[in-house]
């Protein structure tokens, strides 16, 4: 009878903590974050729209995943997303590598404190550097994620190397993520990946209309969703094809 008590303890104790993201998880959506930077509508322009943040918990949560990458975090609706799957999926050893070197400067800490009111401060760190200086950390360190959402910089160089370096950090077969892919900038980035590398787009993972503040007339899918093929492989420079 012990190991059936522990069982069940483990099982109450998981949704207990699934129930605390949850919660947090709406009243960010009904009352918005408890601070933000001073530029009207900055919650709604900069934020993931919360469907799109269950789309994203739920392709997590199929995935089973245990270790997740994140690039940006401003007000965590995204983070507070991937924290309710990686509670409700409840692998042995959950990590969610949070990273935003504006964290503390332009938003006050205010998603980072979301996510401790949360109780996901537990699986979560933040690395308030560059994605340029964190990833290339993480790959030498030998961190494997089975999962990466990018909301970072929108500039194409800075997306092209974020991209390069979770490559290595996903692992084969895994997924990446990548909110604004309806900015050229952003989509053209992903382009290269998905013509050179072999990702693949998991179709109808973001169904539905474009929705945000994306490009004035912009009607493109806002998320984008890519299976990393299994094996790796490294193409020949003359098998390029442009994007």
């Amino acid at each position: 009878m012990t190991p059936h008590r522990r069982e069940v303890a483990g099982t109450t104790n998981a949704d207990a903590r699934t129930t605390r993201v949850r919660e947090v998880r709406r009243r960010l959506t009904e009352e918005g974050p408890p601070r933000t930077r001073e530029r009207q509508g900055d919650f709604k322009t900069v934020s993931v729209p919360e469907r799109h943040c269950d789309r994203l918990r739920d392709l997590l949560v199929a995935e089973r995943a245990e270790k997740v990458v994140e690039v940006g975090l401003a007000y965590a609706g995204s983070a507070l997303a991937i924290g309710e799957a990686l509670t409700t999926v409840g692998r042995p050893l959950p990590r969610h590598v949070v990273i935003d070197p504006f964290q503390e400067s332009e938003y006050g800490n205010a998603g980072w404190d979301l996510l401790r009111a949360a109780g996901l401060d537990s699986i979560a760190t933040l690395m308030p550097v560059p994605s340029s200086v964190a990833l290339p950390q993480l790959l030498t360190e030998g961190f494997v994620a089975d999962a990466a959402f990018v909301d970072g910089s929108h500039r194409f160089h800075e997306v092209f190397v974020d991209l390069y370096f979770l490559r290595g950090i996903v692992r084969p077969g895994g997924l990446i993520v990548i909110d604004d892919d309806w900015w050229p900038s952003v989509h053209t980035a992903a382009r290269y990946y998905e013509q050179n590398l072999g990702w693949t787009e998991i179709p109808d993972a973001f169904p539905g209309g474009a929705t945000g503040a994306g490009p004035r007339d912009g009607d493109g899918a806002r998320c984008k969703a890519y299976r990393l093929p299994d094996p790796s492989f490294e193409p020949s420079f003359e098998d390029f094809r442009a994007f």
